[in-house]
């Protein structure tokens, strides 16, 4: 694995923020992608009360090689769970809101009703909301499902390049993510729809603008650009460290393909600073 770059070190007081916003949360089962994901940003995103809750429980069925979410049998659906949600985000006063799980292959749905719940519970408060979904194994209906609920913006990253899967996302596709996509402006055009892409595993240029050319196609309006780092020992090792030049190249490239907004760089994560990238859409 190579050296970790001096642009990729980053000195943020985590502890203490989360404590703060768990405090003012004061609901220990609600979860964040934030956390269970080790996400590098936690501490910054924490200090501005910024956060992506993770709904569906803390528990994947898939076992993908670059996420530090626990792969194990899941727990029941809490019906409980959209309405303290938006509780939450009451409490944090927060505006713009957005909501993720881990993969439920194990529902009939994948999941898709207790995102539509919680997003019109979200909305009932006024804020804006973005979802960060599954594939759902394919199913338009429960795409609709999730569509029909109206959040402000439908996610749902893409990963990688589509050489990689078999390696780094075993049990998705990535026809099927594109469909999904291109499947969501179908139904409703006017949402705006986003998806997100690591780097640093192995794939080449060509491939990175393949992607943005093929989410494009798909009438994808945002996107994410940023750098993996491995979890741990256990999960896909990180091949290159790509510098902040190589990510500015990506981000005015997507533009010039099209894209509304983009948001590129080592720390990006999909729902990095979420609210200014949907500002800057210009809807």
């Amino acid at each position: 694995m190579p050296k970790l770059p001096p642009w990729l070190i980053k000195r943020t007081p985590k502890s203490r923020n989360i404590r703060k916003l768990r405090a003012v949360i004061n609901d220990p089962g609600i979860h964040t992608v934030c956390e269970s994901a080790l996400c590098p940003n936690v501490g910054e995103c924490y200090s501005r009360k910024t956060m992506t809750f993770m709904i569906l429980g803390d528990r994947c069925t898939r076992n993908c090689r670059f996420c530090a979410v626990e792969k194990s049998a899941p727990g029941p659906v809490d019906g409980t769970e959209p309405k303290r949600i938006a509780e939450a985000a009451g409490k944090l006063g927060l505006k713009y809101v957005v909501v993720t799980s881990v993969t439920r292959d194990d529902l009939p749905d994948g999941g898709a009703e207790q995102f539509g719940r919680t997003v019109n519970k979200l909305r009932a408060g006024g804020l804006r909301v973005e979802v960060l979904i599954p594939d759902f194994k394919g199913s338009p209906d429960a795409l609709k499902t999730v569509i029909d609920s109206k959040p402000d913006v439908l996610n749902h990253n893409v990963e990688t390049v589509p050489r990689l899967y078999p390696g780094i996302r075993p049990q998705a596709e990535y026809k099927r993510s594109l469909e999904l996509l291109r499947s969501a402006k179908k139904m409703e055009n006017s949402i705006l729809t986003k998806s997100g892409l690591m780097v640093g595993l192995g794939e080449s240029p060509e491939e990175i603008f393949g992607v943005l050319k093929d989410l494009r196609a798909a009438d994808c309006d945002l996107l994410t650009v940023g750098q993996y780092i491995a979890p741990s020992k256990k999960h896909a090792p990180v091949v290159e460290y790509l510098n902040p030049e190589s990510f500015e190249r990506i981000r005015k490239t997507g533009l010039e393909m099209g894209f509304k907004s983009v948001a590129c760089g080592p720390f990006v994560r999909s729902s990095y600073q979420a609210r200014e990238l949907f500002g800057r859409s210009n809807v």
